[in-house]
């Protein structure tokens, strides 16, 4: 039985950039289909309005409007879509909080495969999370703690509001994630990914932990941190400053 393949268009100002790859799709993901192709983010907002494609190969950083003006551009967002994009902390930090599919330049045809792999799965499987509707609600509220962040579990996927968040505790290769609801989900990820994604006021005080600041209940000279979960968290001499300054503010 032939499987149907993956309708899909490209969005990326750079021609070279673009030829490579489409070349790299056409030569190692036959699942792909390239029916458009859009070297601007006006022009891609109305390709994928018209062609309505399954996935869409996106470029981050364009001339007159990013990614994330053309998911706020579509009718609807119900594609997958992978992120291509040079290093920029930015739009790493938001790609990340969304766990969407991005590959950095130049592209690895390995990641570029891995990246096709995990969205064909995510079709067939008729998996529903949207993660593009979630780039685009935190594209719009600047507020940090404000945002919303999709976790891998063992399960899948869990949404969950960054502020809901009071501490993150490392656990092995995991992270513990504690919620102002008394509920706690284990998450697949290292604490150091927490780390480099969560801004203020999530802080790191220990080694295995990182807290929410709002949420901190009292602090005492001994070096015990407590929470508005009664959890008491010792505070390490590495961090003490860091966490001092911020408690201050």
């Amino acid at each position: 039985m032939q499987l149907h393949k993956i309708k899909s268009v490209i969005v990326e100002d750079e021609l070279a950039a673009r030829e490579a790859l489409k070349s790299y799709i056409q030569k190692y993901c036959p699942q792909v289909e390239i029916v458009g192709e859009a070297h601007n983010s006006k022009e891609g907002i109305t390709l994928i309005n018209e062609v309505k494609p399954q996935l869409v190969f996106l470029d981050v950083e364009m001339p007159f409007g990013n990614a994330f003006d053309v998911l706020e551009g579509c009718k609807d967002l119900y594609f997958e879509t992978i992120f291509v994009t040079a290093f920029s902390e930015y739009s790493l930090k938001a790609l990340n909080q969304s766990a969407a599919y991005y590959l950095l330049k130049p592209v690895s045809i390995e990641e570029l495969i891995l990246a096709v792999n995990k969205v064909q799965q995510q079709l067939q499987n008729k998996e529903l999370l949207n993660r593009n509707h979630i780039i685009v609600e935190n594209h719009r509220n600047t507020k940090p703690e404000a945002q919303q962040i999709i976790l891998p579990t063992l399960e899948g996927f869990e949404v969950a509001k960054i502020q809901d968040i009071i501490r993150l505790k490392g656990n092995g290769n995991f992270t513990d994630i504690y919620f102002n609801n008394g509920t706690k989900k284990m998450v697949c990820r290292f604490l150091k990914h927490f780390d480099e994604l969560l801004d203020q006021p999530f802080i790191r005080i220990h080694k295995s932990h990182i807290i929410n600041l709002n949420c901190v209940k009292s602090y005492n000279k001994g070096g015990i941190v407590t929470l508005i979960d009664n959890s008491e968290i010792e505070l390490s001499a590495t961090y003490k400053t860091a966490f001092l300054n911020a408690f201050s503010r």
